[in-house]
């Protein structure tokens, strides 16, 4: 398959590192086509691709898949011979639960911390009790994923899966903005960050030179 994945900033777009991420990590070859946010004509260009004006989009001829999550279920339908959900069935559940409430929830979180890979000073500031909420039933659920199905490696289900894709951006956050994170959490945001693919993103998201500045917050 010739497949194209279409994306924003990757400074910024939390939504386009997911199957990104997934993509890379797996080692599927794939194209990608960066379009940059806040720009005028972003919305035009990326409907030329996207039916809703929004990324990732990921495209394969006549094939449109848009929304991350559908995108990362499309990815393991496609490519059944990688690991893209963990094995087993209580395991897989758990993993779809907790991607489907990463892309529904945590707005608190999301609007007082937008993701920013170039945002150097990590000194903490009250983010609001609602965005601490979010981030308390964060840890709370990787720590319960971690005991019951992580112990084969360093992510939320011993290997990388999808469910590790969902909340990387979530790391990025907790890392960025200096939250006081339990030891714990702190571990599984170290290999999250270390993973190869993940790297790669964020050096070449830190190199960029596009702005969007709405995501530019103290």
């Amino acid at each position: 398959m010739a497949l194209t994945l279409v994306i924003a900033n990757k400074r910024y777009s939390s939504w386009s590192l997911r199957p990104w991420l997934v993509l890379s990590h797996f080692a599927i070859p794939f194209e990608e086509i960066i379009i940059p946010l806040d720009q005028p004509e972003t919305r035009a260009r990326i409907l030329e691709h996207s039916p809703t004006g929004k990324v990732p989009c990921l495209i394969d001829g006549d094939a449109k898949v848009w929304e991350s999550i559908a995108v990362i279920e499309t990815i393991a339908d496609w490519f059944p011979q990688h690991p893209v959900w963990p094995a087993g069935k209580a395991a897989r559940a758990h993993a779809r639960a907790i991607a489907a409430e990463m892309h529904s929830g945590f707005a608190a979180l999301r609007q007082a911390c937008p993701m920013n890979l170039g945002r150097d000073d990590r000194s903490w500031r009250d983010r609001g009790e609602a965005a601490a909420a979010d981030v308390a039933r964060i840890e709370a659920m990787w720590r319960e994923t971690r005991h019951r199905f992580g112990a084969g490696g360093p992510f939320l289900f011993g290997a990388f899966s999808a469910a590790d894709a969902m909340y990387a951006p979530v790391v990025t956050r907790l890392d960025r903005y200096g939250w006081a994170v339990a030891a714990d959490t702190k571990a599984y945001m170290d290999a999250v960050l270390a993973l190869p693919s993940m790297v790669a993103w964020t050096e070449a998201g830190r190199a960029e030179s596009w702005r969007a500045w709405a995501d530019e917050i103290d």
